[in-house]
C-alpha cells in the first residue's frame, strides 16, 4: 500500500456521500417537475425531452471533482444525436449547455520524491558518518587494548567521567522534551510566559554557576550564559505586546491535536533514533582522541550530529503538519502513521534541504534586521543595513521555515513551497502578522532552558569527579539538551505553521475565526503596531 492512499480513500468516500446526498435533491426536483408537467397535459415527447434536461442541468451543478460530473463530461463529448431526437422538429430543439471546464485541483497525493539531490546528498553523509562512528568505537577500543598504559589510563578516565555524564544529560532532555511539549499543550497562555521568563533564569543561573568554578574554560563558557541571559531578558520585555495575540493562535492551533490521539508517536520513534545515535556518537568522540587530528574530527561529528537532529526536527514538523494540514483544508482525519513513512520517504529531501540552510538564513535574517534598528543618522558606519536586509528577505522568501506545511499537503519542493507560502501571505496581507510571530523564538528558547538545565546539573556532577571535564562537558550536554528538546517541540510549531498557512489559503474556512481579521484590522488602523523591522525606514530631511 503507498503511502498517501488512506488519504485518497477517504476523499473517494467524501465525494461518493456527497454525490449521493446531492443525487437525492436532484432526484426530488425531478419528482417535483414531473407532478407539475403531468397537470399540465403537455406532449409526451416534451415531457421525455423536458426530465432529460432536469437530469442534465442536475448533473451540470455537480462539483466539478465528483465522479458523477466527470462521467457525464466525458459521456457528454463522445455521445452522437439519437435518431429519435434527430427527428425532433427545429422548434423544440434545444442546445446542450457545453460542459464548463473543470479547475486544476491540487494534488494531495503527490508520489513523486522532492528535492532528490539534497537527499542524496543526505543519505551519502549519513553513511559516511555511520561508517566513521563505526571506525571511531573500533579505534577506541583498540586503544583500551592494545595502547600504552598512559593512553590506556587516559580513555577509561574518559569512560568513567566522561560517558556517564552523556548519557545522563541525553536521558534527561528527553524527559524535559515531553514536559515542555506536556505543558505547552495543556496550559498554552500560562507556559508562554513562563518559558520566557524561566529561560532566563536558567541561563543566568547556570553562567553564574560556571563562573563560581573558578576555572579559565568555565569562566568563558559561563560569560557566554550570562550574556545570553541578559539578551533574553531583553527580547522577553521587547515582545511583551505581543504574547497576547501569539497565546490566542497557539491556543487555537492546538485545538486539531486532540483529534489525533497518536499524533505523538513519530516523535517517540525519533527521539528513541536520537538517543541510540548520541550514544554511538559519543562513543565515537572518544575515539577520536586516539585518531590524527582529534579537534578537527570531534568538530565534524558535532556538524554531523547537529544536521541529523535538524533533520529528525523536520520529519516530526512534516508529519504533524500533513495530518493538521489536511484536516483544515479538506476536514480529514488522516492516519499519523502513513504521514510519517511519507515524511520519511517523498519529503525526506526538502526536510534535508530546509535542515541544511533554514538555520542559517533565519539567524542572518535577525543580524540584518537588528541593523536595521540601529541604523540612524550616521550613513557611514550603517550604509549597508538597508541593502543587507534587502537580500536576507529575497532570500527568506526563497527559503524559509513556512514551507514545510506545502511540503507536507502538496509534495512540493523546498523553493517552490518556499516561494508560494510567502506569496499567499502576501497576497492576503498576512506578512506584518507572521513576521510578529514568536512561536519559533519560545521553541527556541525551550530548548535552550533544557540545555541550561543539563549545564546545571553535569556541570555540579563533574566538578565533583573529574574537574577538567567541567568545560567541555557543560557544552556538550547543553547542546544535546537543546537539539533533543527542538525535536519535540516541533508539534506545537507545526501546528501554529499549519494556522497560519492554511488561512493565507483559504480565510473563509468555517475551521478559523476571526482573530487573523480582527489583528489586521488593528494594524490597518494603526491601533497596533508591529515595532519588527521588515521595511526600509524613510527618512524626512529637514
Amino acid at each position: 500500500m503507498g503511502v498517501g492512499e488512506p488519504v485518497v480513500v477517504e476523499k473517494e468516500n467524501e465525494t461518493v456521500v456527497g454525490a449521493k446526498k446531492e443525487e437525492d435533491l436532484e432526484k426530488g426536483e425531478v419528482d417535483v417537475e414531473e407532478e407539475r408537467k403531468v397537470k399540465s397535459n403537455d406532449v409526451v415527447d416534451d415531457q421525455s425531452y423536458d426530465h432529460e434536461e432536469s437530469h442534465l442541468a442536475g448533473f451540470h451543478r455537480l462539483n466539478p471533482t465528483n465522479p458523477l460530473r466527470i462521467v457525464i463530461n466525458s459521456s457528454t463529448r463522445a455521445a452522437t444525436p439519437s435518431a429519435a431526437q434527430s427527428q425532433r422538429p427545429h422548434t423544440q430543439t434545444r442546445s446542450t449547455p457545453t460542459p464548463l471546464q473543470q479547475p486544476e485541483v491540487a494534488n494531495l497525493n503527490s508520489r513523486k520524491y522532492t528535492n532528490k539531490i539534497s537527499l542524496f546528498l543526505f543519505v551519502l553523509h549519513l553513511f559516511i558518518a555511520v561508517a566513521l562512528v563505526c571506525f571511531l568505537v573500533f579505534k577506541g577500543v583498540q586503544g583500551l587494548i592494545q595502547e600504552s598504559e598512559s593512553t590506556k589510563r587516559k580513555e577509561k578516565d574518559v569512560l568513567k567521567y566522561f560517558l556517564p555524564q552523556v548519557e545522563a544529560s541525553s536521558f534527561m532532555s528527553i524527559i524535559l522534551a515531553f514536559i515542555w511539549q506536556g505543558a505547552i499543550r495543556k496550559w498554552p497562555t500560562l507556559m508562554l510566559h513562563f518559558i520566557l521568563w524561566f529561560t532566563f533564569v536558567m541561563s543566568l543561573a547556570a553562567g553564574i554557576l560556571l563562573i563560581c568554578f573558578q576555572k579559565p574554560a568555565t569562566d568563558g563558557v559561563g560569560v557566554c550564559f550570562i550574556a545570553f541571559a541578559i539578551g533574553n531578558g531583553l527580547y522577553a520585555c521587547w515582545v511583551s505586546h505581543r504574547i497576547k495575540f501569539c497565546c490566542k493562535v497557539l491556543s487555537l492551533s492546538l485545538q486539531p491535536v486532540s483529534k489525533f490521539p497518536d499524533l505523538n508517536k513519530p516523535t517517540y520513534h525519533v527521539l528513541g533514533a536520537g538517543f541510540l545515535w548520541i550514544s554511538l556518537w559519543i562513543l565515537a568522540v572518544i575515539g577520536a582522541l586516539n585518531f590524527y587530528f582529534p579537534p578537527l574530527t570531534i568538530i565534524l561529528l558535532v556538524l554531523s550530529l547537529q544536521w541529523t537532529t535538524e533533520v529528525m526536527r523536520n520529519v516530526v514538523n512534516i508529519t504533524v503538519s500533513r495530518a493538521i494540514a489536511l484536516y483544515y483544508l479538506r476536514g480529514m482525519q488522516s492516519n499519523t502513521q502513513f504521514c510519517f513513512l511519507r515524511a520519511l520517504t517523498r519529503n525526506l529531501g526538502s526536510a534535508c534541504l530546509g535542515s541544511l540552510f533554514v538555520p542559517a538564513i533565519e539567524a542572518l535574517r535577525i543580524v540584518a534586521r537588528g541593523l536595521n534598528l540601529l541604523e540612524g543618522e550616521d550613513e557611514f558606519m550603517f550604509c549597508c543595513a538597508r541593502c543587507c536586509l534587502r537580500v536576507m528577505d529575497c532570500v527568506f522568501r526563497n527559503g524559509n521555515g513556512w514551507a514545510y506545511v506545502q511540503i507536507a499537503a502538496y509534495g512540493k519542493g523546498f523553493v517552490k513551497a518556499s516561494r508560494d507560502t510567502w506569496g499567499l501571505f502576501e497576497k492576503e496581507d498576512m506578512v506584518p502578522i507572521v513576521d510578529s510571530d514568536i512561536t519559533s523564538s519560545i521553541c527556541f528558547l525551550t530548548g535552550v532552558c533544557s540545555g541550561s538545565i543539563c549545564v546545571i546539573f553535569v556541570a555540579a556532577w563533574t566538578h565533583t569527579v573529574h574537574q577538567s571535564f567541567t568545560a567541555t562537558l557543560s557544552l556538550l550536554t547543553f547542546l544535546i539538551g537543546y537539539l533533543l528538546t527542538r525535536i519535540a517541540m516541533a508539534v506545537p510549531h507545526a501546528c501554529v505553521s499549519c494556522y497560519y498557512v492554511c488561512y493565507a489559503e483559504n480565510p473563509d474556512n468555517r475551521l478559523f475565526d476571526k482573530t487573523i481579521k480582527d489583528r489586521q484590522g488593528l494594524l490597518k488602523t494603526g491601533r497596533d503596531v508591529v515595532p519588527t523591522p521588515r521595511g526600509f525606514r524613510r527618512y524626512t530631511r529637514n
